[in-house]
């Protein structure tokens, strides 16, 4: 499969790259790494006039700590580089050990932070062939009207499949967006629709700049747990993000996130209750596995059952819980 053809832009600030959204935006898509864009683009999902490579923006680039405040992590920053930070690995273990899990290690030098918690929905009935798509007369989410997950359903059940929202979500992240009319802060866990189509709440003409973990996060246990049928590249059929405060006795705060089995990256309800002021062991694991697997709502948008996923989700919460409490 070939890719469509385009007119390739390269900004080389993100004052240039805010003009070329605000003239373009509607015909125009952003290349950071492009594991998960060029794929796309030979499928024939996305036929962009315009291809804006940000690579060159360098100021959206690296982690930087900044005391009293926490850490800020460029949107172009690489998923190895999160992989291969001491810092990130001591402070915020969860994201850590998401981004180990992302696809493979040269995938991971080329996939962005940014990317991945940008990357489309997924679903059997959409990344396919322009050829196959259309014997299927197309879905919901890419030139149909008809959701085959949820058949005469008019809403879009593509699962978010990014490995390192969950793990962001638990550490309270916060994301930096540039457009035209300047920046705007807004929490991940706002962020995302719950819709697969229409799966941000971001414009055409803006961009995802960075990502803000605050210092209360940091020193929080965690855990990240993902299946997938090959053990590298393949993305996360069922992912669960576990991070607890704790510093000896009780657990103090705690909040576990899934992804791959709703349409967006979701925080579990409950979990508050039932692990704050109690110690770790296998009952207050099976409870909050119990509440993961409520909050999962896996349907049929990949070659597994939505029952084995759903039951994934239970048995890697409870391991995910228990593994956060390790040394």
């Amino acid at each position: 499969m070939s890719l469509p053809s385009f007119k390739l832009l390269r900004p080389r600030s993100l004052r240039q790259a805010v003009d070329y959204l605000a003239r373009h935006g509607d015909d125009l898509m952003i290349l950071a790494g492009g594991t998960d864009l060029l794929p796309s683009m030979k499928q024939k999902l996305f036929t962009p006039a315009y291809v804006m490579d940000i690579r060159g923006v360098d100021e959206i680039r690296g982690i930087h700590v900044r005391p009293g405040a926490g850490v800020e992590v460029g949107a172009l920053t690489p998923l190895s580089a999160i992989e291969d930070s001491e810092f990130i690995r001591r402070n915020y273990r969860v994201l850590h050990e998401a981004a180990m899990t992302v696809a493979s290690p040269i995938l991971r030098n080329m996939g962005t932070l940014g990317g991945n918690i940008c990357l489309d929905t997924r679903c059997v009935w959409y990344n396919q062939s322009l050829q196959w798509r259309r014997s299927c007369g197309f879905c919901i989410k890419k030139d149909g009207d008809l959701c085959h997950v949820a058949p005469g359903g008019k809403f879009c059940w593509a699962a978010f499949s990014g490995d390192t929202p969950p793990a962001l979500l638990c550490l309270a992240a916060e994301l930096e967006i540039a457009g035209p009319t300047g920046m705007r802060r807004v929490a991940l866990k706002d962020f995302y629709t719950k819709s697969g189509d229409a799966r941000m709440r971001l414009e055409r003409n803006e961009m995802l700049t960075r990502v803000f973990l605050p210092e209360a996060s940091a020193g929080w246990r965690g855990s990240y747990m993902k299946l997938r049928i090959r053990g590298s590249i393949d993305y996360p059929l069922a992912g669960v993000a576990v991070a607890l405060k704790k510093n000896g006795g009780p657990v103090e705060a705690a909040r576990v996130a899934i992804t791959a089995v709703n349409p967006a990256p979701l925080l579990v309800a409950g979990v508050d209750n039932a692990l704050v002021g109690k110690q770790i062991d296998e009952h207050t694991a099976t409870v909050v596995a119990e509440l993961a697997a409520k909050t999962a709502k896996p349907l049929t948008t990949s070659a597994l059952t939505p029952e084995y996923r759903r039951e994934i989700v239970k048995v890697y919460a409870k391991r995910a819980v228990m593994a956060a409490v390790l040394p």
